[in-house]
């Protein structure tokens, strides 16, 4: 007899709670799988269609939504723009016009947005969720009217919505630049008119980064900086309208001659006479061409002078916003690995390949040929025929500030850049090309290996004499930390430690080699959720987490002027600059709490002075992580079938190219890190989040504890950790196990009552004998659940600060939506084996099309039988043929029952399954 019908989310709730209750008298038991398999049944029997799966998957996916926007209004309270003007009047409360003036022009922060692959959400959807954070109202009719139907992400929708963002970050720093203006009025009538505010700044590397990537050409480059100038110089035409129409009309001169050259390299340039005409209008004299806006801001602030208090404020912002973005969107930064660097100057340093570019001999042979290199003209016909790389980027950097804004520096990103040698290449290159004093040249410590040894790194490079007078000619040391491949590899909280660790030693070689002169720009491209670097607590914890207060009291104990940078990543990072009044309150959270600020008389932390304890605690669960990363379990786990989990959040792939025979035997390093992240959420267990942590602590627990509740950084760790094992579910990770169990497909129809799919189930049991994927998830989640035991008895010794809303509805959500997706799985396995034979074709067999399907690799799948079963033909009334014939009849059908029984509604589930990523996905409050 049938168990009532599962016809509602609250039928669902309700059914789990009761399953969750036989976990006490079976410990084994799994109320997410066994969910799963109610539903699969009513599914299987007819009582349920796929279209009320779809309906339970809506109401879902609203209640997603819905969460997220909660989530973005929570972190950022108060939204209102009147709030927000009332907070900033509060912040900005020197009484001192001196004091004033060095506090606001110094940016809180540089944010950078980043185009990493999370645009999850559909562009609909991304404006309901904004709308609803920025109005407050969370209703389902103001969230969920949002068509889940999802964009082609390119690179140029990307960029696009880089450049969305960015404006609508403008206008709110405009706005708060007026209200700065305001305020210096009201209370130095005769000097406000001397202030240069500049609260954030900009940049992206959206269009420029070229690590990981082959899809970026120079020419892509180029057009992007071009677009972007005529956007800025538009909207700078735009604010002096009324006030300063002789310059607007000049500037909107300028934005159309901009728009026109970024239409010329738009063009297909592979022609060399094609390249020649555009470089040639690029790098003519033109009265409309700008290339520097000093001149003009010079003026504005003259006239400014001499206008009444509306007049000057409107001039004076629009020059606060130049001197700010200069000829663009805000400053760009280019991205290369240091292997490009390195192919690049060996053919300089060493043309026949015989010195370890590691080596100190090639160390002093760099330091020769930097020493001797002399600037040389370069063109676009230069940079055409460049094949290297990396030396292509330094000769478009050398176009941009030619030709297009002469103005903003540029950064030059360095990834896996672990010797010094690497860096002086850098130098060398920039100086060849003339633009060492624009490019600041950052390297990237993100893997295991440039974190541990990052600390010799800059001692060595912060020693040679080369980058110091470098350092000192760009006023800045730059470098960059990350925590995606570092959050991978060694787990976040490790990698959290370790890159404090290095900002620390990044300090204390400044102080060694006399740099206390320049500032040290950090950037920490950490991410939106707790996955890869950002946390989810509070914006106060979201800002302190790539760069605690204890890093930070370094720099200002040595006197060095910090400039902190932060990433906000790809569509989930957008969402902070989402509409007007988001940007405004996330700008306004950053002016209240500068990302450079610490109280540098504050008492050392306990968690620094107990090293004894902390460090153990460290390398404690390093190792555990560490064992994770090396283990044939976890790894399996991982491949075994998570992309298939994932929906294209992005332009760049997420795996590099494999076949179906390397994939069970997939290397995590093939995964890329955000992806690996994601799928770890779409399991079910932010693995490199929580693990390790419980058994870090076994043995001392209680002195551990009272370390972690009496340290305000243990307690941000554990804030972190405590979030992610809220939404964290070890029965979930062993339900997708379940699913491979071939005894489980054997003895469902024992009993007699699926006998309409006993063949189908039989099928499914006797492909699946040799199928490894059960073992590896028991052994994982048995693995897991040692550890997450040792963490509960931890966490029950520590208080909650910062309780998750509704966490039991939030878990029972989670269950619900895994619980829905496994019997999608379910069907579409059942759907794959009833798929009548058919000939082996192009070296793809059935077996080959069986395996498709069970990684997950759906729409490869989906091909295949598409193929085998075509149903559109040439008509035989297409031809003109005089003699007659009575073939084809009505026998010769062809396959559209085929489609409609079995290959549409495989790709029905598949499409339904991605919906409830998304929906998981807001859950956890990002991709990845």
């Amino acid at each position: 007899m049938s168990r009532a019908a599962l016809t509602t989310v609250e039928d669902l709730d309700r059914r789990l709670q009761e399953l969750h209750v036989l976990t006490a008298q079976t410990p084994l038991y799994n109320p997410v799988f066994q969910l799963g398999l109610e539903l699969s049944r009513q599914l299987e029997n007819g009582e349920m269609g796929l279209d009320a799966i779809e309906a339970l998957v809506a109401e879902m996916e609203c209640e997603g939504l819905r969460t997220r926007a909660a989530r973005l209004d929570r972190m950022l309270a108060p939204i209102a723009p009147a709030e927000n003007a009332a907070r900033l009047d509060a912040a900005a409360s020197e009484d001192d016009f001196t004091a004033f003036a060095v506090r606001w022009q110094r940016p809180a922060a540089h944010v950078v947005f980043t185009g990493h692959p999370t645009f999850l959400l559909s562009t609909a959807q991304t404006e309901a969720v904004t709308q609803a954070a920025s109005t407050g109202d969370h209703s389902e009719a103001a969230v969920c009217v949002a068509a889940p139907d999802r964009d082609t992400i390119t690179l140029d929708y990307e960029h696009g919505k880089a450049m969305d963002a960015i404006a609508r970050g403008q206008k709110a720093r405009d706005r708060i630049n007026e209200r700065l203006f305001d305020i210096a009025a009201a209370r130095w009538p005769k000097r406000w008119k001397g202030l240069n505010p500049m609260p954030v700044r900009f940049a992206s590397w959206v269009g420029y980064d070229m690590d990981g990537r082959t899809d970026i050409g120079w020419s892509t480059s180029i057009r992007y900086r071009l677009e972007e100038k005529a956007q800025r110089l538009a909207s700078y035409a735009e604010t002096l309208a009324q006030a300063a129409p002789e310059t607007a009309a000049k500037l909107a001169r300028a934005a159309a001659h901009a728009a026109d050259m970024a239409a010329r390299f738009a063009a297909d340039l592979s022609a060399p006479e094609a390249l020649s005409a555009a470089a040639n209008a690029l790098t003519a004299e033109h009265a409309d061409k700008l290339v520097s806006l000093d001149p003009i801001i010079s003026d504005l602030e003259s006239e400014a002078r001499h206008a009444d208090q509306d007049q000057a404020r409107t001039l004076l912002v629009a020059a606060a916003a130049m001197r700010a973005d200069g000829l663009g969107m805000g400053w760009i930064h280019f991205r290369v690995n240091a292997s490009q660097l390195q192919n690049a100057i060996r053919l300089r340093i060493d043309p026949e390949g015989r010195l370890n570019l590691a080596s100190q001999a090639a160390l002093v042979r760099m330091r020769e040929l930097l020493a001797e290199v002399t600037p040389l003209k370069s063109n676009f016909a230069a940079l055409a025929i460049e094949n290297s790389t990396a030396v292509r980027q330094f000769l478009a950097m050398a176009q941009i500030l030619g030709h297009i804004d002469a103005d903003a520096p540029i950064r030059m990103l360095v990834a896996e850049c672990e010797e010094p040698t690497t860096i002086l290449a850098a130098l060398y290159f920039a100086r060849m090309f003339g633009i060492d004093d624009k490019v600041d040249v950052s390297p990237l410590f993100e893997t295991e290996s440039a974190l541990e040894h990052g600390g010799r790194f800059l001692d060595a490079v912060l020693a040679e004499p080369a980058y110091r007078d470098y350092a000192h000619k760009r006023g800045r040391v730059s470098i960059q930390t990350g925590f995606s491949d570092a959050g991978r590899f060694v787990g976040q909280v490790p990698a959290a430690l370790a890159i404090e660790r290095l900002q620390g030693r990044l300090s204390e070689a400044m102080v060694a080699n006399g740099l206390t002169d320049v500032s040290a720009l950090i950037f920490n491209t950490h991410g939106e959720s707790m996955g890869r670097g950002a946390h989810p607590s509070s914006l106060e914890d979201r800002f302190q987490w790539p760069m605690s207060p204890w890093a930070r009291r370094r720099f200002l104990r040595a006197g060095i002027r910090l400039e902190p940078e932060v990433s906000f990543q790809g569509g989930d990072g957008y969402l902070w600059f989402g509409s007007d009044e988001l940007a405004l309150a996330t700008l306004t959270r950053m002016a209240e709490m500068p990302l450079w600020g610490a109280d540098a008389d504050a008492p050392t932390d306990l968690f620094y002075r107990r090293t004894d304890l902390s460090l153990d605690f460290y390398r404690a669960i390093r190792g555990v992580q560490h064992e994770h990363l090396e283990s044939a379990t976890y790894s399996r786990a991982i491949t075994a079938f998570g992309l298939g989990l994932l929906n294209d959040t992005g332009s760049r792939k997420s795996r590099r190219q494999s076949d179906l025979a390397s994939d069970r035997s997939m290397s995590l390093r093939q995964i890329r890190a955000i992806p690996h992240n994601a799928i770890l959420q779409q399991l079910g267990y932010p693995v490199n989040v929580i693990a390790g942590i419980g058994t870090a602590s076994d043995g001392n627990r209680e002195e551990v504890a009272a370390l972690l509740r009496e340290s305000e950084r243990g307690q941000q760790l554990m804030r972190l950790a405590r979030h992610a094992n809220a939404l964290a579910s070890i029965k979930t990770v062993a339900a997708y196990g379940e699913l491979f169990n071939s005894a489980y497909w054997a003895s469902r129809p024992y009993r007699g009552d699926e006998q309409h799919i006993a063949g189908a189930c039989l099928k499914l049991a006797e492909y699946l004998t040799k199928d490894d994927r059960t073992g590896v998830y028991r052994r994982l989640a048995s693995r897991l659940r040692v550890d997450a035991m040792k963490l509960h008895f931890l966490l029950d010794l520590l208080p909650d600060e910062t309780p998750l809303p509704d966490r039991e509805h939030t878990r029972r959500s989670l269950g619900v939506l895994q619980s829905l997706r496994i019997a999608l799985f379910k069907h579409m396995f059942l759907r794959a084996v009833m798929v009548p034979q058919f000939s082996r074709a192009n070296d793809i067999s059935r077996d080959d099309v069986l395996e498709m399907f069970f990684t997950l690799r759906v729409e490869d799948g989906l091909a295949q039988l598409r193929r085998a079963f075509p149903t559109s033909f040439p008509s035989i009334d297409d031809f003109t043929v005089d003699r007659p014939s009575d073939y084809p009849d009505s026998s010769a059908t062809g396959y559209a029952q085929i489609h409609r029984e079995f290959i549409d509604p495989i790709a029905r589930c598949y499409a339904l399954s991605l919906r409830i990523t998304t929906a998981l996905a807001n859950e956890f409050g990002a991709h990845g």
